[in-house]
């Protein structure tokens, strides 16, 4: 394996786009319902993450668990994203990428559909089952953009990424309206985000009949990855940045409602703050792919992170939407910037598949640690400052990483 340094952006648009082996060259029959399939599917990698935190108060109150309980809720779908991520590929060798999506949404929609049961017990698998689902799709994904749409990487990577923060903000903004319409039942409020995933699953099905999986295709495996420091910086890129988002999806609402939120106004900051991430999402990686260099996108867009989360935290709850924004900006940014450099530091798809199972295996196994790490500082200090000081470490730490990972080289097999 070498890691070669890029000398202009041409040379790093041309390396990102390039068809380098035959696997990369499987034809699209339909483009546009490629990009809608992919739009769907992107739009259920969130809602089981983000339904939870708006009513977490009631589920707590109504199951009676505890506080280590329900942070275990949170951490537990975030390390099964990267405890399954990592067999994503050898699913994908064996029946190819685009069976396996549509068989792990079906296992993601039965997962959020088990939360409606309202046990323990049944969120608890339902998160586990949702999660590993979630995992698997989202290690897929990127090396199927780098295959069907070869020129458009940047392009595509933004609409991927921003669907996936368009689906979190709406489960965070419509979780708790839902649960007052069906009259307090919060079990029914987070069963629903299961009927996307069915919607995303017929989507897909109708696009795969027909299709040749190029990437089901068998693969050497990529030599000294798991040993390359470029590897290593782009994977605790996304696990420390994953990590930041994971924490607010699972605890920005009750750390709001502690502030004097309601809980609806406090599901509507969240949403606001995930939904600036769709924009943000769109517009980073074509901003981000105009130099050689993606330092500068990574250093910003944790800068703006940390800001925004203090400002959520102690600014006077009257200017709470500005910071809101800024957050989202921030984190938007940061995972669109994380997902890009995947793509854009793999010489092909088969580079690209195996990078991906690598930093989001990795990472998210990483990024587990955020939301527990809040959950136990919460229970033993009663107040969320040494929250507020973890996250600060954690966004510089990610600063750092993605100035290391968005220097000018690339990985080859």
């Amino acid at each position: 394996m070498s890691i070669d340094s890029a000398s202009d952006t041409s040379a790093v648009a041309a390396t990102a786009s390039r068809p380098a082996q035959r696997v990369d060259s499987v034809p699209l029959r339909h483009p546009l319902l490629a990009v809608v399939g992919l739009v769907l599917v992107a739009l259920n990698l969130r809602p089981a993450l983000s339904s939870l935190a708006p009513v977490m108060g009631d589920v707590v109150r109504d199951t009676g668990m505890s506080s280590g309980q329900a942070g275990l809720l949170t951490t537990s779908p975030v390390l099964c994203l990267g405890l399954f991520g990592v067999i994503a590929p050898r699913l994908a060798q064996r029946f190819g990428a685009e069976r396996v999506i549509l068989i792990v949404l079906l296992m993601l929609g039965a997962g959020v559909a088990l939360r409606g049961i309202g046990t323990f017990p049944a969120l608890f698998a339902g998160a586990t089952l949702a999660g590993a689902g979630i995992g698997i799709i989202g290690v897929l994904l990127p090396p199927l953009v780098k295959r069907d749409f070869p020129k458009k990487v940047s392009l595509m990577m933004g609409v991927y990424t921003m669907a996936l923060c368009a689906g979190a903000a709406a489960a965070a903004g419509l979780t708790a309206p839902l649960e007052r319409a069906l009259g307090g039942q919060w079990t029914g409020a987070l069963a629903f985000w299961s009927l996307p995933a069915l919607l995303a699953a017929l989507a897909w099905l109708i696009q795969l009949r027909g299709r040749h999986s190029g990437v089901g295709q068998a693969h050497a495996p990529v030599r000294g990855l798991w040993t390359n420091p470029l590897a290593w910086q782009i994977t605790l890129f996304m696990g420390l940045q994953s990590a930041l988002a994971y924490i607010v999806l699972g605890w920005m609402a009750p750390m709001l409602r502690d502030r004097g939120l309601d809980p609806v106004m406090a599901g509507a900051v969240v949403s606001a703050s995930v939904m600036t991430q769709v924009l943000a999402a769109l517009v980073s990686p074509m901003l981000a792919t105009r130099t050689p260099s993606q330092s500068l996108a990574g250093a910003a867009t944790l800068g703006c992170s940390l800001v925004g989360m203090i400002g959520c935290l102690y600014a006077p709850v009257g200017t709470i939407w500005l910071w809101a924004v800024i957050l989202g900006i921030g984190q938007g940014g940061a995972f669109a910037v994380a997902l890009t450099l995947i793509v854009l530091r793999s010489s092909d798809s088969r580079v690209a598949a195996q990078l991906s199972g690598m930093t989001q295996s990795v990472g998210y196994t990483l990024a587990s640690a955020g939301p527990f790490a809040v959950g136990i500082l919460h229970g033993w200090s009663g107040d969320w400052h040494a929250s507020a000081a973890l996250f600060a470490v954690v966004a510089v730490a990610a600063g750092v990483f993605g100035i290391l990972a968005g220097r000018p080289r690339q990985i080859h097999g």
